[in-house]
């Protein structure tokens, strides 16, 4: 692929909650010093060789399977350490792309990891679309801006994912046991670790405490069930989906749905 920066057109896109600005490969990015930094948000993909950049008062040397995030105005600056250093990256603005970065896991500029040393495939194709009307190109990137940072909430390694390897083994223990009430302590026990420790990883992982967690997959079973067998009493659904209390199931129903269990039923159809 040859060094291309293409400016997106804004007409029709500058409306939209997320739209892309520019987008661009580098054969070998040159040195970029910005004091006052840049408008967009950006994201920068490392293809080849190594470079050196510059945030918030740090030098973080980057290569072959890093990428970077830059936030608007921010003072930075990125400069080539080898001989060749092959960036791709991609700017872009909208009401809504502050929230989309949070989506992905990023909170402020700084460094990542990718779980694949390759091109993004919608940052590629963003590069590569054959959409020759400019306004519909643009409107075309646009949309693939949206599915590569929803990509990169998966595809970024981040300092949580040893803590998620350890509570996989406790999902699974509250997928298998939903039937019936279960203990922290008991989870606890799965992670081989202490109530207090599990609950940190647990909001550090998953952003939520392990009792919501378990709320949450009940009600979900319990919806299940509703569509199995729709004859079924509220009172049964609540006892399969581990609920010592029917009047419990329906206040965590509501609280999670904003209406009650019959109400939801009413609502798809399902009562008799």
């Amino acid at each position: 692929m040859k060094s291309t920066y293409i400016f997106c057109s804004l007409d029709e896109t500058s409306g939209l909650p997320l739209y892309a600005t520019t987008v661009g490969y580098w054969e070998h990015q040159p040195e970029t010093e910005r004091s006052d930094g840049f408008p967009d948000y950006q994201f920068h993909q490392v293809l080849e060789g190594w470079g050196e950049l510059r945030i918030n008062g740090h030098v973080h040397r980057i290569g072959p399977g890093d990428c970077f995030f830059l936030f608007p105005n921010k003072v930075h600056s990125y400069r080539p350490v080898s001989q060749q250093w092959k960036l791709s990256w991609v700017s872009f603005n909208g009401r809504e792309a502050g929230q989309m970065m949070l989506f992905a896991g990023i909170g402020e500029s700084g460094i990542g990891r990718l779980r694949e040393n390759r091109l993004i495939k919608p940052l590629e194709e963003m590069l590569t679309t054959t959409i020759d009307n400019e306004q519909e190109a643009s409107l075309e990137r646009s949309k693939l801006l949206y599915a590569l940072l929803i990509d990169l909430k998966y595809q970024l390694i981040t300092p949580t994912d040893q803590e998620f390897d350890r509570i996989k083994p406790v999902l699974q223990y509250i997928e298998n046991n939903l039937q019936r009430p279960i203990t922290l302590a008991e989870l606890a026990d799965i992670a081989a670790v202490t109530p207090q420790y599990l609950c940190r990883i647990f909001q550090l992982t998953m952003n939520i405490r392990p009792i919501e967690y378990m709320n949450q997959q009940r009600i979900q079973r319990s919806k299940q069930l509703m569509f199995q067998y729709p004859k079924m009493k509220m009172y049964e659904i609540a006892g399969k989906v581990g609920f010592e209390s029917s009047s419990y199931y329906g206040y965590v129903f509501r609280k999670l749905n904003g209406m009650n269990p019959e109400a939801f039923k009413k609502l798809h159809g399902l009562l008799q």
